[in-house]
């Protein structure tokens, strides 16, 4: 496939609004790739070149494109900062420049979508002295042979940001559209196929990989799709509750465990092969060499899957650390053996998803629990079952759920004893979490102002975003409260403004453009209406609570919990 036909539905889409017609723009693309180039075609229309959990990235910044727009164009890197100071888009500065490039190009073969995908492929793979040059090369060689318009998308794919608004759920109905619509019917009448496309998903989370399986094996195959020891699946998540009182009157058989502040760990374990994923399927197996040496004395079992929190605490006290302090070892990936022993850790496990070839889905949470009793022997504050209490009288629940927030937890997570596991939902009558403050929100940061007096040279006046269904980002406040001044406990302006500034995309006098990547947890008063955000809406004295090192901005929340959260303040219907 010609890639000048994969940027002509680039182009379809970005000028497209409306949610199926981009499904059936999409689909149509599908349809028409090849089985073997299919999953290459479909990670690309995301944006991608590997699927969401791998570790694998081109690992080029916007701060490298105009060295390599130079490199492709024979313009300078100051004629083309210039042109992006107007656009805050290298694609169309890409799309500028090769239309006008000094150098023609004589005998220019076409480009092919397998030629772009393995030249950028073998681009990220680059590694060791001089790989970052190599780099800059290989990506200017593409655009040399490009024409203006494939520049454009080969810039934001390598960005990482190609603009087209498809969110994956848009990918997902595609799929379904493509290879799963015998008869024709539209989209709503599709649930079972739309079901089992997502049921594939949550357990192979590449789709890629499902678009094959539905196009060769149908529903039938899609529904036969089983966990993979050593791969990522999206886990179960929990519901917030209103109250402790309300999520022990949901089940008829609840148990009550503690809500701990750390990070979801996952465990796979295959013989003396292990894997560590977070819920955000990064692969974080290198950066905790402890807790193999944990596994492998305390979970006697030759194959499985369990899941608990992972708490940082620290060493001295002995009592448990923010999860923000957690998150250095996540992210670390020098300086192992330091991390190990600045940030001990300790694992409390409560789910078990797969045993000696079997899954256990459909099993109750009664039966899985005492299934992962029998394989844990544990190491008493290192790694251990989850502490639980079950019960449905109040007063024991309180007792205990004050425990937790005296053990310096966040709450409780109340779970239903008779409930199956439903892979990467949030499910009503499954697990709810019970918090001692109201709903806060996990929002993006999508703009900023450079800060003045003692905060010159830090951004600050952040804008937050949340997200419509199409994946874009709504303005829908500002933020300046609860960053702290100097770096101590807390978030810090020094930190914010470190972690943001290689997604600055454009810069207006004082104000920032931010490319949506970095989560913050937002506390606030109140939602107002607002005819001054995108979204509508604003929040009254917002602050921060900390860095959602743990969530992507896929994960952040939408503009319907935003309207949802308005009209049940206060009892509010309209």
């Amino acid at each position: 496939m010609d890639y000048s036909e994969l940027v002509e539905v680039y182009e379809k889409l970005e000028n497209t609004s409306e949610r199926l017609k981009k499904i059936e723009i999409i689909a149509s693309l599908f349809k028409k790739a090849d089985t073997d180039l299919l999953p290459k075609v479909v990670l690309l229309i995301q944006g991608r070149l590997f699927p969401s959990w791998s570790e694998e990235e081109i690992g080029i910044s916007d701060l490298s494109m105009p060295k390599i727009l130079s490199m492709a164009s024979g313009f300078s890197s100051e004629r083309i900062i210039d042109s992006f100071k107007k656009t805050g888009d290298y694609g169309l500065v890409a799309e500028e420049i090769i239309s006008k490039r000094k150098q023609k190009t004589l005998f220019q073969k076409p480009l092919t979508v397998e030629m772009v995908y393995e030249n950028l492929i073998k681009t990220a793979r680059l590694e060791g002295k001089g790989s970052q040059e190599k780099k800059f090369k290989l990506i200017a060689e593409l655009l040399i042979s490009s024409k203006p318009k494939e520049a454009k998308y080969i810039v934001r794919t390598v960005l990482g940001d190609l603009r087209i608004g498809v969110a994956e759920g848009v990918v997902r109905d595609a799929i379904v559209m493509a290879f799963l619509n015998k008869e024709g019917k539209e989209l709503k009448d599709l649930k079972e196929e739309t079901k089992a496309v997502e049921w594939a998903w949550f357990l192979r989370p590449d789709y890629g990989e499902i678009a094959k399986i539905a196009k060769e094996k149908g529903v039938t195959g899609l529904k036969k799709v089983k966990l993979e020891v050593g791969k990522p699946y999206h886990v179960l998540l929990a519901e917030k509750s209103p109250g402790l009182k309300e999520a022990l009157e949901a089940f008829e058989h609840p148990i009550l465990e503690y809500k701990y502040d750390g990070a979801r760990i996952i465990i796979h374990k295959k013989g003396d092969k292990l894997w560590f994923y977070t819920r955000r399927l990064e692969n974080i197996t290198k950066q905790f060499p402890e807790l193999r040496e944990y596994v492998m004395k305390a979970v006697k079992a030759e194959e499985c899957i369990i899941e608990g929190e992972m708490i940082g605490f620290d060493k001295k006290t002995g009592k448990p650390m923010p999860f923000q302090f957690l998150s250095q070892r996540i992210k670390r990936k020098y300086d192992i053996e330091k991390m190990v022993k600045e940030i001990p850790i300790q694992v409390n496990l409560f789910e078990i998803v797969y045993l000696n070839g079997k899954e256990l889905f459909d099993e109750p949470l009664r039966k899985r629990r005492d299934l992962l009793k029998k394989i844990i022997k544990p190491i008493e504050g290192k790694f251990q079952l989850a502490k639980a209490l079950e019960t449905k009288d109040l007063k024991k629940a309180e007792k205990f759920y004050k425990e937790a927030l005296r053990a310096g937890q966040e709450g409780l997570i109340v779970k239903n004893l008779d409930a199956k596991y439903q892979p990467g939902r949030r499910v009503a009558g499954g697990w709810l979490k019970v918090k001692p403050v109201m709903e806060n929100l996990d929002l993006v940061i999508i703009g900023a102002q450079w800060g003045t007096g003692k905060r010159a040279g830090f951004l600050s006046s952040f804008v937050l975003g949340c997200r419509d269904e199409e994946g874009n980002f709504l303005e829908c406040g500002m933020i300046g409260t609860g960053i702290k001044e100097k770096e101590e406990t807390g978030v810090s302006f020094k930190q914010l403004t470190d972690m943001l500034k290689p997604y600055i995309t454009q810069e207006l006098g004082n104000v920032v453009k931010i490319k949506p990547k970095v989560v913050v947890e937002v506390a606030y008063e109140e939602i107002q209406k607002s005819p001054n955000y995108e979204s509508g809406y604003a929040l009254r004295f917002p602050r921060v609570v900390r860095i959602r090192f743990d969530k992507g901005p896929e994960e952040a929340d939408t503009i319907k919990r935003i309207e949802r959260l308005y009209k049940m303040q206060f009892g509010k219907s309209k």
